[in-house]
């Protein structure tokens, strides 16, 4: 005889009579009644068999091209047969519009699963976009979708989004988010076709659902916005660099791919102005040419304040110590402001000293050459480490037009450095 019990839709909990509260998620309401079948006698599952690494056919991994660069940067050479992405990023930030630039270049089989948009608006978007053909599937019901795909296996499949899927539960449960995921995944792997799942995210910017989601796809993109560009960064790669970046830009017809990003967030950086230097960062194995920012003021306050914006604030506060003890920068009664111009965020040891030279130079009020790039990291001791890709990073200077440069080849120490350009 069956039993009957009752499960939660949102995350799967199951108790044996109703209740009012889910205890594992905390939803209302949320039980419905699931009748378990008493098990059958199953035949003996067949036994697998084991495969010598070196007989993998290496071909099987050969990637191809998604059409944008800036997205093959990301990705560490382009899509892999069988890879699961997971795509993030904020409303309206144009996940759906990268998706469609990339159907529109790739010159292979594209299914685009539209969960969230009409087939009449995403015509629309396509025409402006230039899209002259694309295959559209409306269903969210999972079994008939992958019923759909297993007769017709595309080469790639864009989910738009994996919240949408049906699948044991309400759409966008922590249940169907998980079901629809691992069924995805295990159809990638066994078809080799390259999937793109777009996942909404939370008030705190990650993407929503079990975190097991994240541990099952093989890269977790973010698409974020940095002033008036698009950054596409990897937060999780198997098969390629964590960190990289791909820069795009807005435009009316589409996300266009920015090939110089140095060149473009330094477009309108000041020249002459005190608080302000020039880093050589490397964000993933990509080298940039960013404007670091300081401001010191005055503070009303019995305690200074120090803001941050886009870099990572523990290592702003060990150079302002270290400036203050070994330099005797009188910061005690200043606000000090930092920013990485341009939107960016970028957590790279190697900008410590550009961080210091900016805020030397904010309270002195004498301005840096502005031929000069600066890359180091700053020690307690006030001594100047070396940092990971140097030369990378001084080509990068090289060809963003700057004559001079400030490294751990060159400089021993930040009062070296000090001295010499703003003694």
């Amino acid at each position: 005889m069956a039993k009957a019990s009752y499960v939660c839709v949102e995350c799967g909990y199951r108790t044996p009579k109703p209740l009012g509260r889910c205890p594992g998620c905390g939803a209302w309401g949320s039980f419905k009644e699931s009748v378990q079948e008493p098990p059958r006698a199953s035949p003996s599952p067949r036994i697998p068999e084991l495969l010598p690494l070196s007989q993998v056919d290496e071909a099987e991994e050969r990637r191809f091209s998604s059409g944008l660069s800036e997205v093959d940067r990301v990705l560490g050479g382009g899509f892999v047969p069988g890879e699961v992405v997971l795509l993030g990023g904020e409303p309206g930030v144009g996940k759906s519009t990268l998706l469609l630039e990339m159907a529109r270049r790739m010159p292979r089989r594209v299914y685009y699963v539209a969960g969230e948009e009409s087939p009449a608006q995403i015509k629309l978007r396509a025409r402006r976009l230039g899209v002259e053909e694309l295959l559209l599937v409306r269903e969210t019901r999972l079994e008939p979708l992958l019923a759909l795909l297993e007769r017709e296996p595309p080469e790639a499949l864009f989910v738009d989004s994996i919240q949408t899927i049906e699948a044991n539960g309400s759409p966008g449960s922590l249940v169907a988010v998980r079901e629809a995921t691992s069924a995805l995944v295990r159809f990638a792997k066994e078809s080799g076709t390259a999937v793109v799942l777009v996942g909404h995210v939370t008030k705190e910017g990650v993407v929503a659902g079990p975190k097991s989601v994240e541990h099952a796809v093989d890269a977790t993109l973010y698409l974020e916005t940095a002033g008036v560009y698009r950054v596409l960064r990897s937060a999780k790669n198997r098969f390629g660099p964590v960190g990289e970046l791909g820069v795009f830009r807005m435009e009316e017809e589409g996300l266009l791919e920015v090939g110089n990003p140095s060149e473009a967030f330094l477009q309108e950086r000041p020249l002459g102005v005190p608080g302000s230097a020039v880093a050589l960062a490397l964000a993933g194995e990509r080298a940039l040419a960013l404007e670091v920012q300081a401001l010191a003021a005055k503070t009303p306050f019995p305690a200074p304040r120090r803001v941050v914006q886009g870099l990572d604030g523990r290592r702003v506060d060990m150079v302002l110590a270290v400036l203050e003890r070994r330099l005797g920068l009188p910061l005690a009664n200043l606000d000090v402001y930092v920013n990485l111009a341009g939107g960016l965020r970028v957590l790279d040891p190697g900008l410590d000293l550009a961080v210091a030279l900016a805020v030397y130079s904010a309270v002195v009020g004498r301005p840096l050459p502005q031929d000069l790039a600066v890359v180091g990291e700053v020690g307690l001791l006030g001594e100047v480490r070396s940092v990971v890709s140097l030369e990378r990073r001084l080509k990068e200077g090289e060809r963003a037009g700057f004559g001079r440069f400030l490294h751990p080849g060159n400089t021993r120490g930040l009062a070296q450095a000090v001295e010499a350009y703003l003694g």
